[in-house]
């Protein structure tokens, strides 16, 4: 049954030209597989074609795994040949090729690439979190608490699941903001996130996942406790849930799977936790923590980024987060400043 059919049409539209600007003529490659929603993918091949570009549509075996854990089962030369020379690539792959050695050859070796991650994306999702979206006061609301968060020093977060962390910012790491825009040579998620990478060594404390884990689980049904040491994983709790995530990052035999990524905040209006990662990193209030391979692009001060087998991401709800002890979100809303509380509140109507 097809859902959104009209609807979807108009999201798919403000893809392409309101967040990709894609211009007549230009080849945009579209990724896909076989989880991936049909139904998704052709919408935006269609408004490509009517935005007078050349749409390429590659659809590939479903792997096992995400990230380099996935290179096994794609047919690694031929994407690379035809993503290297396409001026536009959408991802909507399930399974996703984000840090894989095909993304990591292609965002090397396609210099003027515009990228976006739109992974497990399905006409409901795009719908709530692109096409009814105001993106240009979204992109407001985000570059300010951006530039709050990165004139800080110190971090401090909670939840009402137990969350308590803190770390120190790092001067010469970006905030990346995932605003609705991207430009040539710049790899961006679905809009409604701000990502970056501290001092990893500062990272300490109690990180509490509520919302869902992904690969290997999805969807929580209960909480995932990992005590944090030093930016690492140095222990986990939790039932049973806890005890497959466990085994999951031992099961790659590589310490840097134990090392946290990065920390998001999650700011679309429109996202809800569905076990869609890509949403779920975006619900309103929420903080998540990436564990595992690092991208060069957090972290310039190291050349070539920090790899590992694999990356996961986990969600920590309802988030409260002090920038240099002066508090900013309280349970998942925005209190401080005031103006930028009263835009938060525009933007949830």
């Amino acid at each position: 049954m097809k859902t959104y059919e009209f609807e979807l049409g108009l999201a798919a539209r403000r893809l392409v030209k309101d967040i990709l600007d894609v211009q007549p003529d230009e080849v945009v490659g579209i990724t896909a597989d076989t989880l991936s929603n049909e139904e998704v993918v052709n919408a935006t091949a269609r408004a490509v074609f009517e935005a007078g570009a050349k749409p390429v549509v590659i659809w590939v075996a479903t792997p096992d795994g995400v990230g380099k854990a996935a290179d096994p089962m794609l047919p690694q030369k031929a994407l690379i040949g035809a993503l290297t020379n396409v001026d536009v690539w959408i991802e909507f792959n399930y399974q996703w090729l984000l840090y894989s050695t095909v993304f990591d050859t292609v965002i090397k070796e396609n210099r003027e690439l515009r990228y976006i991650c739109l992974v497990g994306m399905n006409p409901d999702m795009m719908v709530r979190t692109i096409g009814k979206i105001d993106m240009k006061k979204l992109s407001e609301f985000l570059d300010k608490i951006a530039e709050i968060t990165q004139k800080g020093k110190h971090v401090r977060i909670t939840t009402p699941a137990g969350t308590d962390v803190e770390f120190d910012n790092h001067p010469e790491r970006p905030l990346i903001v995932h605003s609705g825009y991207v430009p040539k040579g710049t790899y961006e998620m679905l809009p409604g996130q701000i990502s970056w990478t501290p001092k990893l060594e500062t990272i300490n404390g109690t990180i509490v996942f509520d919302g869902s884990v992904y690969p290997p689980i999805g969807l929580l049904k209960e909480p995932i406790k990992l005590e944090v040491e030093k930016g690492r994983i140095v222990n986990i709790e939790g039932g049973r849930e806890a005890r497959e995530f466990a085994s999951w990052l031992e099961s790659f035999n590589d310490p840097n799977m134990y090392q946290l990524a990065h920390i998001s905040y999650g700011f679309n209006p429109g996202a809800k936790l569905t076990g869609n990662i890509v949403e779920d990193e975006r619900v309103w209030g929420a903080t998540e923590w990436g564990i595992g391979n690092i991208g060069p692009r957090l972290v310039p001060d190291i050349p070539g980024g920090v790899p590992a087998a694999s990356h996961t991401d986990g969600i920590c709800l309802n988030s409260s987060v002090w920038i240099d002890d002066v508090q900013i979100m309280d349970k998942g809303n925005v209190i401080y400043p005031p103006e930028l509380a009263k835009l938060a509140k525009e933007l949830k109507k």
